[in-house]
């Protein structure tokens, strides 16, 4: 395994990068500036719009998402040529990973000999499934392992092996020592690459929406119409998968014939070349963000002043260029939808609904679970020590890996089925869609618990005994429950419509691409007449198509769930899968407030007949 490049990065090749980086900025800045605007239109216009009068039933959780900080002993695969050595491993609560030559030098606050973030690698735990994978890289070589040195460690059986894989970055090779510690890591890690995939599609801030949509904007003006797993990690993580796949070709022709070694070992080169690349390249696209981000700030502020009093006018404008736009692609669309779509899209929402539901219902399981051991508790030791322990493990459920992997399983469990019906329809991004469904499970259980901790707060009180506790504990569970069945139908409808969306509406773009495309210059006057880059013919275009998709997605939802009350509004036709409502969005649970019944004041107080959990036993 000591195939190395033939060559470090040199100046030129360092000088050529930088050059399609600017390339790439230059041509991707006028997307979102433009998305940008679209974008604060969308925000005012909700905010003027007709407020819908049932919102989340759950209280909103204010913990931001995360992981338990996860650490030990691993050996790992590392040096030239590679030597199996032992290290100090170190996951970080922000889904980071580092790793030490020792665990002192990690107490005493040292250097890490290496570290990286998560994003993108895919965690792999069979030693046969990796070399098949290592072997890939470079098939042209598969028949020269004799090359290779006598000892090559990978060809040394591993116990307990942790591969992650990356398609543009060095491979991490790990061993724990047990089983157990394997397991651990594997539930460490997995939530650590889901943490750090989806950052840009868990942000509510209008500036995100605006970037994951100008990235989908330029790929589709770059002929890539099919949604995948690049859009996962933040801005300049995104925008260097873009360029990594854009350039992966020409740069594999260039200079995968001159790495020396052979076999595995210039498969494993091959993965260290690409790891200098993307690492100029993710360097490149930091400085040039960093450097627009004055000028975003600016221009967001300046679009805030300038589209607010005239939004009315906008968004006439706009229904009124949608009403022409949908007449004139009546006929194609409609032909499109009816032979391409329809046969189906049954299938496609069943399947979508099974994955959503059969996650959320193993979160529902497992907090009514969480909600009886604390009554139980409650009854045995209201106010001691082992109270305060569950209360704790109670609040800490959303981020325990461990408990929460029933319901992250069920996630996965149609990806192989829900791959084969979105496959024709060139959507390959099945990694975000299950990221996305555990995502919702996450926030969901995390909205319930607190929820659930503060009604419990709020109605226990020094008057009462143990079992006039544990009742009041008893209805405030059938409360949280009710509530969550309610947010978990909202939640399924908006996963269903969202990734219906993704699935189908670049391929249908796609399809009228040729033709209707060719209606739009008939309408550059009348949206240019109203000056303001938040509305373009194109953004109009795309809304119509979307509009007409969320209106079949919606039809076909009404026949599966039996709903009244899906419907297809402005703000419904324009949402992504993982939006959700704002933080500081009133919750019927916060309208309550206090609601539960508390003990009158009277001259007497009721004596307990066992000490009372003190107050704020149940704050998370």
């Amino acid at each position: 395994m000591g195939g190395r490049p033939s060559s470090p990065l040199d100046k030129q090749q360092r000088q050529h990068l930088k050059g399609q980086v600017d390339t790439l900025l230059r041509n991707f800045l006028p997307c979102y500036r433009g998305q940008l605007a679209a974008s604060v239109l969308r925000q005012i216009s909700r905010e003027l719009g007709p407020q819908e009068p049932a919102g989340s039933q759950l209280l909103r959780s204010k913990k931001l998402p995360r992981v338990r900080e996860h650490r030990g002993p691993l050996t790992q695969l590392r040096g030239h040529p590679p030597r199996w050595q032992p290290i100090f491993c170190v996951l970080r609560g922000d889904g980071r990973l580092e790793w030490f030559s020792h665990k002192e030098e990690y107490e005493n606050g040292g250097h890490c000999l290496g570290s990286t973030a998560l994003t993108g690698y895919t965690l792999l735990t069979s030693q046969r499934e990796y070399l098949r994978l290592l072997d890939a890289l470079c098939p042209e070589s598969l028949g020269d392992h004799t090359q290779e040195e006598p000892d090559s460690l990978l060809e040394v059986p591993v116990s307990f092996p942790l591969f992650l894989q990356h398609p543009f970055r060095r491979h991490l090779c790990f061993s724990a020592a047990t089983r157990e510690a394997q397991h651990a890591w594997r539930l460490a890690l997995q939530g650590g690459i889901r943490l750090q995939g989806t950052v840009l599609q868990r942000s509510q801030a209008p500036a995100a929406r605006a970037f994951l949509d100008a990235v989908r904007l330029y790929r589709q003006h770059q002929g890539h119409f099919g949604d995948d797993d690049v859009t996962l990690g933040s801005d300049a993580e995104v925008l260097t998968a873009v360029l990594m796949r854009e350039q992966l070709p020409a740069l594999r022709a260039q200079t995968l014939p001159g790495l020396r070694g052979a076999g595995r070992a210039r498969a494993w080169a091959w993965t260290e070349l690409l790891d200098a690349v993307h690492a100029a390249v993710l360097a490149g696209a930091s400085a040039g963000l960093c450097a627009f981000q004055p000028e975003k700030d600016e221009l967001l502020a300046s679009l805030e002043k300038t589209i607010r009093p005239d939004v009315d006018q906008l968004l006439r404008q706009r229904a009124r260029v949608a009403g022409r736009l949908r007449t004139n692609i009546r006929g194609p669309l409609e032909s499109c939808l009816r032979r391409e779509v329809d046969p189906q899209l049954p299938r496609v929402v069943q399947t979508l609904l099974r994955t959503v539901e059969a996650s959320l219902e193993a979160v529902r399981t497992l907090l009514a679970q969480g909600m009886d051991r604390l009554s139980h508790r409650l009854r045995q030791s209201p106010s001691g020590t082992r109270l305060r322990r569950e209360v704790y493990s109670f609040g800490e459920m959303p981020w325990d890996l461990a408990l929460m992997q029933t319901c992250y399983r069920e996630a996965e469990r149609s990806r192989g089925r829900l791959g084969q019906l979105a496959e024709p329809f060139g959507f390959l991004g099945m990694q975000s869609l299950v990221f996305g469904a555990q995502d919702l499970a996450q926030q969901l259980m995390a909205d319930a618990v607190a929820t659930f901790l503060q009604l419990a707060d709020q109605c226990l009180t020094t008057v009462l005994n143990c079992d006039q506790a544990a009742q009041r504990l008893e209805r405030v569970r059938g409360r949280v429950l009710k509530k969550f069945t309610s947010d978990s139908g909202s939640v399924q409808r908006r996963f269903i419509r969202g990734w219906g969306l993704c699935i189908f509406l670049p391929f249908v773009l796609s399809q009228l691409e040729p033709g209707c495309k060719k209606e739009l210059p008939e309408f550059e006057g009348d949206v240019l007449a109203v000056g303001s880059q938040a509305l373009t013919t194109e953004g109009i275009y795309e809304d119509v198509i979307r509009g007409c998709l969320l209106q079949r997605i919606d039809q076909e939802l009404k026949k599966t769930l039996g709903a009244n009350d899906v419907s297809c509004t402005l703000d419904g036709c324009l949402e992504v899968p993982w939006e959700q409502e704002g933080a500081d969005e009133e919750t019927e649970a916060e309208r309550e407030g206090g609601a539960c019944p508390r003990q009158p004041d009277s001259g007497a107080q009721i004596q307990p007949l066992c000490p009372p959990p003190s107050r704020g036993t149940f704050r998370s």
